[in-house]
């Protein structure tokens, strides 16, 4: 599940805009949608791909409660322009329409469009502490290390819980797509 980082790594080990947003949960999107796909690595168009077409579902949680993935990540709402990487609502789904096949993509990548922070030691504000912590799990199961190399895939559901070490985490295995996605 851990992979290759296809943009540039900063010193903690995360993809640029790992230094995004640092304030806490909700994150705004960033000012200038383009120049943060762009700086994640990730291909700009105002046409989708077709070459590549999968989608990630991604929850966050945070002490508890959902935290809403916000529409129009990676989309520029001024120029229609969008990155290869994308959401179009508010369900958390991670759309991938590439106009090549061999683009690997991370959740890092997802967070530098988003301009937050996403790390080995939390994400946003969320810092990982001596009581609270950021665990992630993919299709149900815990992934050790940097949350920002986490491949998307195919159907992969990718969890994202922050709060208490010692909480008991549910995190789900699977996600419901819409027969279309």
């Amino acid at each position: 599940v851990l992979v290759r980082q296809t943009s540039s790594p900063d010193a903690a080990g995360g993809v640029v805009g790992a230094r995004g947003q640092r304030g806490m949960p909700p994150w705004q999107l960033p000012s200038d949608p383009e120049s943060a796909a762009k700086a994640a690595g990730l291909q700009v168009s105002k046409m989708e791909g077709t070459a590549t077409h999968f989608h990630s579902h991604l929850d966050i949680t945070v002490n508890g409660q959902p935290l809403a993935v916000p529409s129009s990540i990676g989309v520029d709402p001024r120029t229609g322009a969008m990155s290869e990487l994308h959401t179009h609502d508010e369900r958390g789904v991670l759309h991938v329409e590439s106009p090549t096949k061999d683009g690997v993509y991370t959740l890092g990548q997802v967070f530098a469009e988003w301009d937050v922070r996403l790390d080995g030691d939390g994400v946003g504000g969320l810092n990982n502490t001596k009581t609270d912590s950021l665990r992630a799990y993919v299709d149900g199961k815990l992934v050790e290390g940097n949350p920002a190399k986490i491949e998307l895939g195919e159907r992969r559901q990718i969890s994202l819980i922050y709060g208490p070490r010692n909480a008991t985490d549910a995190p789900a295995s699977s996600f419901a797509f819409d027969p279309d996605e």
